[in-house]
């Protein structure tokens, strides 16, 4: 079994310093090979790209836009009434991913408005993200990129998110039918909602394109106390042949470098 990759989220780790393209030369110093980022849209792009060459790091994933943040946005993929701005964000996450190189995109779900309950809307979101995606996924194939869709938890992080587990997911994937559209797999989220990770990564695995850890539910580094086994976890994604990088979206409890001992350990008992 070939040994997992890491790649460090630098939206959460090495947040010590404040610019993204220090996180990506701080990343490198650490040991990663890898980076992702959620949103990357107020960075100098050439600053960007000169950090990315200078490191030899690849970036592996970035997000679409959120939209209007200060307004609720939280993506638009699936949000009545807003695709000219979906694409428009599309267009704008391309034109990073180009420049990049990166050949992952997070197209965000969004939210249910402000006012409207869940059931009411759900039956519509839905077709708007099928639609959205199904436009993404053609533009996407002709450059190599595949589009990710990932549940978030509803419970605890984001209450009014629309896409928020691993089976309403597949069933969007099903119905867009692209096989450069996949699913995001975020460890977190998929135990805070369903829990039962050993069967959903056995049936889900054909359509998982990326993957990210933290430990539930205190969302800090993997070896820290919580719910989960890691060594289990890890283990089971290497027996599946998981051949792609691992997010490591979490929140450092101390300096980043200093919580990064569980990775080390991985790598000595994976030799």
């Amino acid at each position: 079994m070939a040994p997992l990759r890491f790649c460090a989220n630098i939206s959460w780790l090495f947040t010590e310093l404040p610019d993204f393209s220090q996180r990506i030369y701080a990343a490198a110093s650490a040991g990663f090979q890898a980076v992702e980022a959620a949103w990357l849209y107020d960075c100098d792009l050439p600053e960007l790209q000169r950090a990315r060459e200078a490191t030899g790091v690849e970036v592996v994933l970035i997000n679409t836009p959120p939209g209007d943040v200060k307004g609720g946005d939280l993506g638009l993929g699936a949000v009545p009434g807003r695709e000219a701005e979906f694409r428009q964000g599309l267009d704008l996450a391309l034109k990073y991913a180009r420049a990049l190189d990166c050949k992952r995109i997070h197209l965000m779900a969004g939210r249910i408005p402000v006012g409207l309950h869940r059931m009411a809307v759900a039956k519509e979101m839905e077709a708007i993200f099928v639609q959205n995606l199904t436009y993404a996924a053609d533009i996407l194939s002709k450059e190599g990129i595949t589009g990710l869709i990932e549940p978030i938890n509803t419970r605890i992080t984001d209450p009014r998110y629309f896409l928020d587990s691993p089976h309403q997911a597949a069933a969007i994937l099903e119905k867009v039918g692209k096989p450069n559209i996949k699913l995001q797999m975020d460890v977190f989220h998929w135990q805070i909602m369903d829990g039962n990770l050993t069967q959903n990564i056995h049936k889900y695995f054909p359509i998982i394109g990326h993957v990210q850890v933290a430990q539930v539910p205190g969302r800090n580094e993997p070896d820290s106390g919580g719910e989960l086994s890691y060594s289990y976890l890890l283990k089971t994604l290497e027996e599946h042949g998981y051949q792609g990088y691992i997010g490591c979206e979490y929140k450092p409890r101390g300096s980043t470098k200093e919580g990064l001992g569980w990775i080390k350990d991985y790598c000595t008992h994976s030799q």
